[in-house]
């Protein structure tokens, strides 16, 4: 153990999730930003953190890879004291055209994954006396929409996973769901055609901020939920839209 303070960001190395291993970087952490397969962006990633991010490949829907990462991790940089659970990917179709391997594949990632990384680091977060988990849900989990029903039902499962959690890592570990609205990250904008100047119009209408959010908006929240000016809120769900989805 090197006494570093550290965290763990899956889908740490490109878009929103740099954008949160970076913030986690500036308040003092070692981050090992996760991530599967691109090496440029995990090279880029590593570079921007100055020393303070520390890419780790590790395919979260590979239960072996995740043990064996997160042992790793915790021999070289002891508990974390922040786990982020941002790594998502997202299989779109028609109900009745979604396929095996469409379905197992998403919530692989998005819900079984934020189990397996959870389940391998809570214990030495217990030991060591307190921890913060954040997993990043979607307003879709709330509010249902077309042709996502694979990517829904992980997301709705983990903001359930985030209660029950919340409740049996109880008082040493808070757990709580940090939910970005439309935000502007290359994968936002091509997914939702935010680059059609008539779409944005359109989207801006449904916000009431009047503005798409950026990934520093998130950044601030999830630097909230990992520091002590949240110390009594756990079990919850923060959601950063601008005022956009109001459940």
């Amino acid at each position: 153990m090197t006494g570093r303070r550290t965290a763990v960001v899956s889908g740490g190395t490109r878009g929103l999730g740099l954008a949160l291993s970076l913030r986690l970087a500036r308040l003092g952490h070692h981050v090992y930003a996760l991530y599967r397969g691109d090496k440029a962006a995990a090279d880029e990633a590593a570079a921007a953190g100055r020393g303070r991010i520390e890419p780790v490949r590790l395919d979260v829907a590979r239960p072996e890879q995740v043990r064996a990462g997160c042992e790793r991790i915790l021999a070289a940089g002891g508990a974390p004291e922040v786990l982020v659970n941002n790594a998502g990917v997202n299989r779109d179709r028609p109900f009745l055209d979604l396929g095996d391997e469409d379905w197992e594949e998403v919530l692989a990632v998005n819900l079984s994954g934020p189990f397996r990384l959870t389940r391998a680091l809570a214990p030495a977060m217990l030991a060591a006396g307190g921890g913060t988990v954040v997993n990043v849900g979607a307003t879709t989990a709330i509010r249902p929409r077309a042709n996502g029903a694979n990517y829904c039902a992980a997301k709705a499962g983990l903001l359930q996973l985030t209660k029950c959690l919340a409740l049996e890592l109880a008082p040493t570990v808070r757990v709580n769901a940090l939910i970005p609205g439309f935000t502007d990250t290359p994968e936002v904008v091509e997914r939702y055609r935010l680059d059609d100047p008539g779409r944005r119009a359109e989207i801006l209408r449904t916000i009431p901020a009047g503005r798409i959010g950026t990934p520093q908006d998130v950044a601030d929240a999830l630097e909230f939920l990992v520091t002590a000016t949240s110390g009594y809120v756990t079990g919850q769900q923060i959601i950063v839209d601008g005022g956009n989805f109001m459940g």
